[in-house]
């Protein structure tokens, strides 16, 4: 499947609407967390989106699929902050289990993408 932009790619919204919603999700923390997990977890979100970007600006297909993995990493590194910030009872249980379903879903797209760009065995 080819695109004209990045911005076309589910993926990428997907992502896209991971770090949106992180934002504002930290946006409630206390202030002596603005060098701390909100710090920590915006730039993790935030990876997310970027990574992918740069994979697809990649001209061959293994460094788009080092980013896209790199991509996948950030997905886990957010979803483990969600996890932290819910277990100090900085974030309601209801708005982490939104943010991981997109999370999840993230994660199988993203599988699917780097999937597509292993090599193709010959027949």
């Amino acid at each position: 499947m080819s695109f004209y932009s990045f911005e076309d790619m589910n993926v990428w919204k997907l992502a896209m609407e991971i770090a949106e919603r992180v934002f504002h999700l930290t946006a409630k923390l206390p202030r002596s967390e603005d060098y701390g997990l909100t710090s920590q977890i915006r730039r993790a979100a935030l990876s997310i989106s970027a990574n992918i970007a740069e994979g697809y600006g990649r001209s061959t297909s293994l460094d788009k699929k080092r980013f896209y993995i790199m991509a996948r990493g950030s997905i886990f590194e957010t979803k483990s902050h969600l996890i932290y910030g819910k277990n100090v009872n900085y974030f309601d249980q209801s708005e982490v289990l939104a943010i991981h379903e997109l999370v999840d879903k993230n994660v199988l797209e993203l599988n699917k993408l780097i999937k597509s760009l292993q090599p193709q065995p010959e027949s």
